[in-house]
């Protein structure tokens, strides 16, 4: 969220201001659903107007919808390129992440990582808290992947894959599976898993006989590739930044 916003002598603003120049709705509206018990700051309700928040730290949900702060975070997505290193910088000469942020005056940070071979959605973000949250394993954050592989795939495969598959490294807990087209000779699939594993799902779907021969991150939680063109980058919208935040329990 930008933080051009103007606050008051003691950095507060008024909530239904914050809410009006956040995008939320209108001044009026922001009231009415002040009034009606849809707003909440820091987990109580607040129905009074002209009630003064500072909006830099305040949790803010409006309908259960998280806000994010004001702050000078820049939350980006970008679709990675095949052969594109998820790294800020590559003593080979590859080509890396930096190629595609490097008109942005931010010190970027990335988000976990996809493999090289590997195209698709990864997060860039100068807020380093909510990078190194967000790819810990233990905050669980679901991503999506869609693999086409060898053989045919059918329900048996889901069954397979969502009954769990031990890797040497250890167990793989599958959140979804769903084919989404299969001939005798190749399978298009797509799966959540929330764990970042090197390689993690091209081993799991090596194992139960279907080598991948491409793969592709749709989605990462609620980010989702929609019509963002490989190469391209777009600024997360609040909704995206709220739920995330709420995942980094931040």
């Amino acid at each position: 969220m930008s933080d051009q916003v103007e606050l008051d002598g003691d950095g507060l603003i008024r909530l239904q201001k914050l809410l009006a120049t956040s995008g939320v709705a209108s001044r009026r509206k922001c009231e009415e659903l002040m009034l009606a018990g849809e707003v909440e700051v820091d987990g109580e309700i607040v129905t009074r107007l002209g009630t003064k928040v500072d909006p830099r730290t305040a949790v803010i949900r409006v309908s259960g919808k998280r806000l994010p702060p004001i702050s000078p975070n820049v939350y980006l997505v970008l679709n990675k390129p095949r052969g594109v290193v998820s790294t800020m910088s590559d003593p080979e000469g590859r080509p890396t992440l930096t190629d595609y942020v490097a008109d942005r005056p931010e010190r970027l940070f990335h988000v976990g990582r996809l493999d090289t071979d590997t195209d698709g959605l990864i997060l860039l973000t100068n807020d380093g808290d909510f990078a190194q949250r967000l790819a810990h394993p233990s905050y669980e954050v679901e991503k999506t992947y869609v693999a086409e592989v060898k053989g045919a795939v059918d329900k048996a495969t889901v069954r397979t894959l969502l009954a769990g598959v031990t890797l040497e490294d250890g167990p793989v807990e599958v959140r979804r599976a769903r084919v989404i087209s299969s001939t005798t000779s190749r399978g298009i699939v797509e799966l959540v898993i929330h764990e970042g594993r090197n390689r993690i799902v091209r081993r799991l779907l090596a194992e139960i006989g279907h080598p991948v021969q491409r793969l592709t991150r749709t989605a990462i939680g609620p980010v989702r590739i929609g019509n963002l063109r490989e190469g391209t980058l777009r600024e997360l919208s609040a909704d995206e930044v709220g739920s995330l935040l709420d995942s980094a329990d931040l």
